[in-house]
C-alpha cells in the first residue's frame, strides 16, 4: 500500500488547511521543493500536491513551486497533481512536464467527458478527486457542494481508465480525529477502481487500520499535517505499509 506524504501549496509555501477554510492555514514550509527532497530522502515513492489556489482560481497559481518539486523529485518519485485543472491544455502541460498523474476534481463534475478524453489521450495517468461533505460533492475548493453522492461521480468513470479515485472526507481533512474509514471502504467496495484514502489521517494506527481494508480495493492513503507535526514518521510508516 502507498503513503502519499501532501504538499498543500498557498501563495507559494506547503500549508495544510483546517477543513479545507483557506483562512485557517498553516505554514509548514516556505521551500516546497526542499519539502518534497524530505519526503523523497525518507523513501517515499509519490508526492501528492494540491495547489489550492488554483483549485479556487480555475487555473495553475502555483507553477513555480509545482516547477521546484519536480525539479527536487527528479527520477526518485512520482509526483501527482490537482488543483485548477480544468481543460486539457493544462493537463497536457503538467504530463509533458513531468508531472505522472493529474488529479480531475471540480472538472469530473462539471464536464465529466473531459475526464474520459483524458483518460484515453494518457492512458493510466488521469485520477479523480472526489471530495465530500456528508457524502455529497464538493467542488470549487470545496466551497460548493453539489447535490451529487461520492458514489455517483465515480461510478461514471468506471469504464474509462481512471487510474485511481482520490476521495477525501473535508470534515475530517486537517482535523486529526482519524478518517473516515466506513465510508472510504464504502465507495472502495462499490466501484472497480482503486481509491486513495485522504483527510484525517493522523497516525500510524490510522494508516494500518486503512492498510487492513486494502482487500477492499484501497491502493493507499495521503497524510499532510501529521508528517509536518511529526505524529507520524514517515519512514517508519512507510515500512509498515510495505
Amino acid at each position: 500500500m502507498n503513503l502519499y506524504p501532501a504538499i498543500d501549496l498557498k501563495d507559494g509555501a506547503c500549508v495544510r488547511l483546517l477543513r479545507g477554510d483557506m483562512d485557517k492555514a498553516t505554514v509548514f514550509n516556505n521551500d516546497p521543493g526542499s519539502q518534497a527532497a524530505e519526503f523523497v530522502a525518507k523513501g517515499c515513492h509519490w508526492v501528492h500536491v494540491v495547489d489550492l489556489n488554483g483549485a479556487f482560481a480555475g487555473e495553475p497559481v502555483n507553477g513555480a513551486a509545482v516547477d521546484s518539486i519536480l525539479a527536487a523529485v527528479g527520477d526518485n518519485a512520482k509526483v501527482q497533481l490537482g488543483g485548477g485543472i480544468r481543460n486539457m491544455e493544462t493537463v497536457d502541460y503538467w504530463l509533458n512536464k513531468g508531472v505522472h498523474r493529474v488529479i480531475l476534481g471540480t472538472v469530473a463534475l462539471r464536464n465529466p467527458d473531459l475526464v474520459k478524453e483524458a483518460c484515453a489521450k494518457w492512458p493510466g495517468r488521469i485520477a479523480v478527486g472526489i471530495d465530500a461533505r456528508n457524502g455529497f460533492v464538493a467542488v470549487e475548493g470545496w466551497a460548493e457542494t453539489s447535490e451529487i453522492t461520492a458514489l455517483e461521480l465515480a461510478q461514471k468513470f468506471e469504464d474509462c481508465g481512471v487510474s485511481a479515485i482520490i476521495f477525501t472526507d473535508i470534515d475530517r481533512d486537517g482535523a486529526m480525529g482519524g478518517p473516515n474509514i466506513d465510508s472510504t471502504v464504502a465507495l472502495a467496495r462499490a466501484i472497480s477502481t482503486p481509491v486513495i484514502a485522504s483527510g484525517g489521517v493522523s497516525s500510524l494506527e490510522d494508516l494500518l487500520a486503512i492498510k487492513a481494508q486494502a482487500d477492499a480495493g484501497i491502493d493507499g492513503a495521503i497524510s499532510g499535517r501529521a508528517l509536518y507535526d511529526g505524529r507520524i514518521d514517515l519512514a517508519k510508516a512507510i515500512a509498515a505499509l510495505a
